[in-house]
């Protein structure tokens, strides 16, 4: 089961900050079809937060097909987000760990890295490369 965490210095509202853990876990794999995610009262326990917040964010995840409330039961994973199998986020990721190492070799700091990404994954953006 997914544990949520907020970032609460990040200028992202609360409610999309678990839908983007959500879909983030979908991509990854580490919540797969009929996984279960932590009941309203459960989120509102661990992260202190509005129940309504938690209930906006599954509603979105529900209008957007990626899970379904079951009545009495909970809010339950009904479909993954296309994309990279989850081999290939391994793979990626290794290479974006090499990356960022031997960038941080180079005296890079973290919005060096930050500020380098944005730039590159902006400009590959614009020339239409997914």
């Amino acid at each position: 089961m997914i544990e949520f965490s907020l970032d609460r210095g990040s200028g992202v509202s609360t409610y999309l900050q678990l839908v983007h853990q959500v879909r983030q876990a979908l991509r990854l794999g580490t919540l797969r079809p009929g996984d279960q995610l932590p009941t309203a009262r459960e989120v509102v326990e661990s992260l202190a937060i509005n129940p309504n917040t938690v209930l906006k964010a599954y509603r979105e995840l529900e209008r957007d097909g990626l899970v379904e409330g079951r009545p009495g039961m909970g809010t339950f994973v009904r479909q993954g987000v296309a994309g990279a199998t989850l081999a290939e986020h391994t793979r990626l990721r290794r290479g974006l760990e090499a990356w960022v190492r031997e960038a941080r070799a180079a005296g890079l700091g973290q919005e060096d890295l930050r500020a380098l990404f944005t730039v590159v994954l902006a400009d590959t953006g614009k020339e239409g490369v997914a």
